[in-house]
């Protein structure tokens, strides 16, 4: 066990993050109840259930995967924790418990209704019932996230320990990218690498798409063979102790770019490396995400793709065209960690912004992905509708010339810090 990683650093770790989340929600005076959650069964498969996760925000405060497992907060006691009696017929079938510390659910209705008259709000996986105040739950997980979203040392730890088996994952997988070798092997061998050098699981579902299917964002792999000449994107990380790496590389499959996946390589690279020097404390995010559109529109007016000015291509959605989505979200527990917008802003309906899953100034501590991509999708570029409305400002003779491309991105997550930033994931090659 590292330092990190010892019992003591995790018992601080939890104090420093009570101590944090007891500041901003003290003023409310609530009652807290942030709920574990319980295994979902698989619809139709006997006795079946998904692999459990605790929700995020218990699991913050905890640190435990443990099912069914209430923790509660009064202002005026300080915190408990509720737990189901794990019975010997469980105990038959799943093992021991090792962390079953707490006071049993049973005794969670008295201790409310010592607390009869006083308002409760719910945060994590929902308590049956319990009533919520849902405007105060609002506004506690607000100021949660808050905390969250600043990661500690041993959140960061965790984090560099899923980047490295990431990054052995990677390394692993990319030998075999070869004409005839299908997604399926693809996604087989980077996850191995992935638990070999030690993931406790996958960060997501892993993303292979070869050919036309690297046009689809979330594309998950199939038994299609990788031809001759294509691209092939993986998008995958690893997930150690509750924490997340997400990283997307694109590949030619022949083991060169042709001339015209050089070209949009290394536009897409010149933007990621741009929107990462951008990376720092007091950015706004949506201004790194906005400069990363007008350099995406321009690069495609510069290739013969698009024609116009940039400002005007990105305010009428043509470059949202070829790059549809966020430069990025938060990363850390979970693979898009607590982001969402500061209060006052909501999501924009603008055709560059409407898919920004952050809209907040970066501080230090935040852990960010960065994630340009240029894709040709066929259900959108061949839409009717898409060609008349975007006549004057597509090239579509040009655009017509790259059917079958697919799609190029290319994602890192950067730490941001005083002064500057971090790429956590800087060691898996992109040239």
């Amino acid at each position: 066990m590292t330092a990190e990683e010892s019992d003591d650093a995790v018992t601080k770790a939890i104090e420093r993050r009570r101590r944090a989340i007891e500041a901003e929600w003290n003023e409310l005076g609530t009652i807290v109840l942030v709920g574990a959650g319980d295994p979902i069964p698989i619809p139709g498969r006997a006795d079946r259930v998904y692999p459990f996760l605790a929700h995020s925000e218990y699991f913050y405060l905890t640190d435990r995967q443990r099912p069914g497992a209430i923790l509660t907060y009064d202002p005026e006691e300080g915190w408990s924790e509720f737990v189901p009696v794990i019975g010997a017929d469980e105990r038959l079938w799943s093992g021991d418990v090792s962390d079953e510390a707490g006071t049993p659910v049973s005794e969670l209705g008295p201790w409310l209704e010592k607390r009869r008259g006083r308002r409760v709000a719910q945060l994590g996986a929902p308590v049956a019932n319990v009533a919520s105040d849902g405007a105060v739950a609002s506004e506690l997980r607000t100021r949660m996230d808050r905390v969250r979203r600043r990661k500690d040392a041993l959140e960061l730890a965790r984090m560099r320990r899923a980047a490295d088996a990431t990054r052995a994952g990677f390394a692993g997988a990319v030998p075999f990218i070869a004409p005839g070798i299908s997604e399926r092997a693809l996604q087989i061998e980077i996850e191995a690498g992935f638990f070999r050098h030690g993931a406790d699981t996958v960060a997501y579902d892993s993303i292979i798409a070869s050919g036309p299917n690297a046009a689809v964002l979330h594309h998950l792999p199939t038994q299609r063979l990788l031809g001759a000449g294509e691209l092939v994107l993986i998008d995958a990380g690893a997930e150690y102790r509750g924490y997340d790496c997400d990283v997307t590389r694109t590949y030619p499959v022949s083991g060169d770019f042709s001339a015209e996946q050089a070209a949009v390589y290394a536009l897409v690279l010149r933007v990621q490396r741009a929107a990462i020097e951008r990376c720092r404390a007091g950015v706004e995010y949506r201004d790194i995400h906005l400069a990363a559109a007008l350099e995406v529109a321009q690069g495609l007016v510069d290739a013969g793709f698009l024609r116009g000015s940039a400002a005007n291509l990105v305010e009428q959605g043509a470059s949202a065209l070829f790059f549809p989505h966020g430069i990025g979200h938060m990363v850390g527990l979970g693979v898009r960690d607590a982001g969402g917008y500061l209060p006052g802003r909501s999501r924009s309906e603008a055709p560059a912004l409407r898919f920004l899953r952050i809209d907040l100034p970066l501080e230090p501590g935040h852990v960010v992905t960065i994630e340009p991509g240029i894709y040709f999708p066929p259900h959108v570029l061949e839409d009717p509708e898409v060609r008349r409305q975007h006549r004057d400002t597509v090239v579509w003779n040009r655009v017509d010339t790259l059917r079958g491309f697919g799609g190029i991105r290319i994602e890192d997550n950067v730490l941001i810090r005083d002064g500057g930033n971090e790429v956590l994931t800087r060691a898996i090659p992109k040239e």
